[in-house]
């Protein structure tokens, strides 16, 4: 009979080996979905949800897709202020109240597409995205005489898809990064506190012609911005047109310009799902 003595350097080498596999196995476990995570991320298509800015600038805008109760109330606050905003209206809201797109227009506000009957955009083929970005446009252009270059989508609701055609049809697809939930029926205060708090350089707020207290909640979100060296502009004049990026948060960046240095690593707002607008 033989007798195989092993010795003791030699357990331990075999010992670090089996370890060292381990640890190198259980890496690579997690590298890999982290891997395809950051693949898939890249190759996803995003709206712009804010700008890169070195100066203190934000744009204000309103969703209009079902009442038209406080328009001109809106209206005569922004000409208060003497600020402009950009409104997204839907093409059927524009049938309804074609009197208020020509008053938004006519004080200096922009009207910009926000579909022309609401679907959820995903949900259709391509020529449809454009029959209905156009079925908008046309109607808007025929009241203000200017051709929307914006779209939000319905619900906040997009893909790759939606956000090929958009571009394909010479138009930005604009979302936001800063959500007053005013449509949840919120105190004025409530929505004040809520904007101001994540608002920043470069911001996109959104609110909605017809929420409850939004004409209450503006006067002083206006009058805060502005008291603490905001400027106000509509979104057109917000992001860059040409020569840009969109990082893996929205936030678009100006390839020409240099960076404000301000972190883009905030995490995309996440939609409601009974996200009505």
């Amino acid at each position: 009979m033989k007798v195989i003595i092993v010795k003791k350097k030699s357990l331990i080498a075999g010992a670090l080996i089996i370890c060292f596999a381990i640890v190198f196995i259980a890496a690579v476990t997690r590298l890999i979905p982290a891997a395809a995570e950051a693949v898939a991320a890249q190759s996803r298509k995003l709206p712009i949800y804010s700008v890169d800015k070195n100066e203190k600038v934000v744009s204000l805008t309103f969703d209009a897709a079902w009442g038209n109760e406080d328009t001109q109330t809106l209206i005569d606050i922004l000409n208060k202020y003497k600020v402009h905003a950009t409104f997204f209206v839907v093409g059927q809201w524009v049938d309804k109240y074609p009197e208020s797109v020509k008053a938004l227009s006519d004080a200096g506000n922009e009207v910009m597409n926000h579909s022309n009957t609401h679907p959820h955009m995903p949900n259709l083929s391509r020529a449809e995205m454009i029959n209905q970005i156009n079925a908008c446009d046309e109607k808007i252009e025929k009241i203000t005489g200017k051709r929307p270059i914006l779209f939000r989508a319905p619900f906040g609701d997009y893909n790759n898809a939606l956000i090929e055609t958009v571009s394909e049809i010479n138009h930005y697809c604009i979302q936001w990064d800063v959500d007053s939930l005013d449509w949840r029926g919120y105190d004025a205060e409530t929505i004040k506190n809520r904007v101001l708090k994540n608002v920043r350089p470069g911001s996109i707020v959104l609110f909605h012609n017809a929420a409850l207290h939004t004409p209450e909640a503006l006067p002083g979100i206006i009058e805060s911005l502005q008291q603490q060296g905001y400027k106000i502009v509509p979104v057109s004049e917000l992001i860059y047109k040409d020569n840009y990026t969109i990082d893996v948060a929205g936030r678009q960046h100006s390839n020409n310009a240099p960076s404000s240095g301000a972190p883009s690593s905030r995490p995309i707002p996440v939609k409601p799902t009974t996200y009505p607008y």
